[in-house]
């Protein structure tokens, strides 16, 4: 029963607080839902994988849902204030102020319930309830641009997760042939402990299925054409969500369908194939993502292309496979998203002393309010890789991983780098020591998520704490088969 506290958690308070407009109420079941997943992570740490009622915990997914709850939690008390004032600024009504709690805790249950099943059917269900609750969210302050930006992002990801559909099914179809019972045909503990018989043809074409479609909630090049209009129009906590939260899950529901892939293929003549076709995805979105930071004008869709470029980066690194392309993948899904969340943060503050998005228009933020001048900046600064912070670390893994296995990517991958850092620091500098306009006043801002997300990140690229480098060389050994 232990397994179901944190979806259980968050399912009441999608009832709870769709009766109340308390953001305190939000903040509550966040920080419970982080107390049932920190116990979660010590049963797994003490005893190894659980399973129970269709749930498997293992290294892997446990690891991921004290990641989401923690942010989860940090984004709710920094959404209490901040989504006070923008109702008290008129664009939103106390209805929709319930609505916007309900989908925020429904969103959390669905991101909970795809990390925690062993079902993959289940898995595909809570990812389109994920959709779902978004869709709401984004569309949350009734403007055209809103409703569009929900449309779209209905609409490409309906599709994307309709052939990911297709792809379960083909796996389904491959186990039938394989499981003497039926029902087993979409756990994935069962298919992974007979990934080796399964029918490598069938397997290879589940995959593509399932990357594009999976893929498309992943951000993933030509796929992604939904995430900056979401990120842009949306409410500024939805963006930290979605960029800390969702597309990580997206992605790890890639990599278990790469593991059974692998295993199937692994006496064929392509034993590699979802690796590569991982790596063409992920380069693809990364240098699109790169050269896309340079014409941004909106400060949002700035950041939602550099979430691109990092999703692609993280793809890269799981595709290539070997322990340690696949330690610094996950180390770069746990510093990019606890980096972004804070990012947006300081983005939503930022707009709020503005009065806009538009990055010509957001100046001299270091003389209005120096705590969101140096929180965007130290933000920015963490996320386009500078040393000590946590994003260095791994992303100087990822090249040395590179450097090992394919060197004469090493190049594409620096100068990917190096575009995107010149691209958001000239677009920072203005913005941050610019001349402040006329009139310009600082707001009502709680800061404390920001300093507490970039001090992980700096305390991770000093020094990763034993437990957590055991943590994740246990996942890598689980996904590579082999450990650091």
């Amino acid at each position: 029963m232990v397994l179901l506290l944190p979806v259980a958690g968050s399912m009441l308070l999608a009832l709870t607080a769709s009766l109340a407009v308390s953001g305190w109420l939000n903040v509550l079941f966040c920080a419970l839902e982080f107390l049932a997943s920190l116990w979660l992570a010590v049963l797994v740490h003490a005893g190894g994988s659980l399973a129970v009622a269709g749930f498997q915990i293992d290294a892997f997914n446990v690891y991921l849902i004290m990641l989401t709850t923690f942010v989860g939690l940090t984004t709710a008390i920094f959404s209490r204030p901040y989504m006070k004032d923008v109702c008290e600024q008129g664009r939103l009504t106390r209805q929709r102020m319930r609505l916007y709690h309900a989908m925020f805790q429904m969103f959390l249950f669905t991101m909970l319930l795809a990390l925690a099943s062993d079902n993959l059917g289940i898995l595909w269900v809570a990812v389109e309830g994920a959709t779902l609750a978004t869709v709401l969210l984004v569309s949350l302050y009734r403007t055209p641009e809103s409703i569009e930006a929900a449309w779209k992002y209905f609409i490409l990801c309906g599709v994307g997760i309709a052939l990911a559909l297709f792809g379960t099914v083909l796996v389904y179809f491959a186990a039938q042939q394989v499981l003497p019972d039926a029902e087993a045909g979409l756990s994935w503990r069962v298919l992974y402990q007979h990934a080796g018989a399964l029918d490598p043809r069938v397997m290879s074409i589940a995959f593509v299925f399932l990357l594009v479609g999976y893929g498309t909630k992943v951000g993933l090049v030509p796929m992604h054409f939904w995430l900056p209009d979401a990120h842009s129009e949306g409410p500024t906590p939805v963006s930290a969500v979605l960029s800390g939260l969702l597309l990580n899950v997206a992605l790890y529901a890639v990599v278990r369908f790469k593991m059974l892939v692998d295993g199937s293929l692994h006496s064929t003549d392509m034993p590699a194939m979802a690796g590569m076709l991982m790596m063409g995805f992920g380069l693809l979105s990364f240098m699109v993502a790169v050269l896309s930071l340079q014409r941004q004008r909106d400060i949002k869709r700035m950041f939602s292309y550099s979430s691109i470029e990092h999703m692609g980066l993280m793809t890269f690194a799981f595709g290539m496979g070997g322990p340690l392309a696949t330690f610094a993948g996950l180390l770069h899904m746990l510093v990019h998203s606890l980096t972004k969340s804070a990012i947006f943060v300081t983005v939503g503050h930022a707009s709020h002393i503005a009065g806009t998005q538009r990055i010509e228009h957001i100046r001299g933020l270091i003389r209005t309010q120096p705590g969101v001048g140096w929180g965007l900046l130290i933000g920015v600064a963490a996320i386009a890789g500078f040393p000590p912070f946590g994003v260095f670390t791994s992303e100087f893994l990822i090249l040395s991983a590179t450097i090992q296995s394919w060197p004469w990517l090493t190049v594409l991958l620096l100068s990917g780098l190096g575009i995107a850092f010149a691209g958001l620091f000239r677009n920072v500098q203005p913005m941050v020591y610019g001349a402040a306009p006329e009139g310009q006043s600082a707001v009502s801002a709680n800061m404390l998520p920001v300093l507490v997300h970039l001090l992980a990140v700096l305390w991770l690229g000093l020094a990763i704490p034993a437990v957590l480098y055991g943590w994740l060389n246990e996942v890598t050994l689980l996904i590579a088969g082999e450990g650091l």
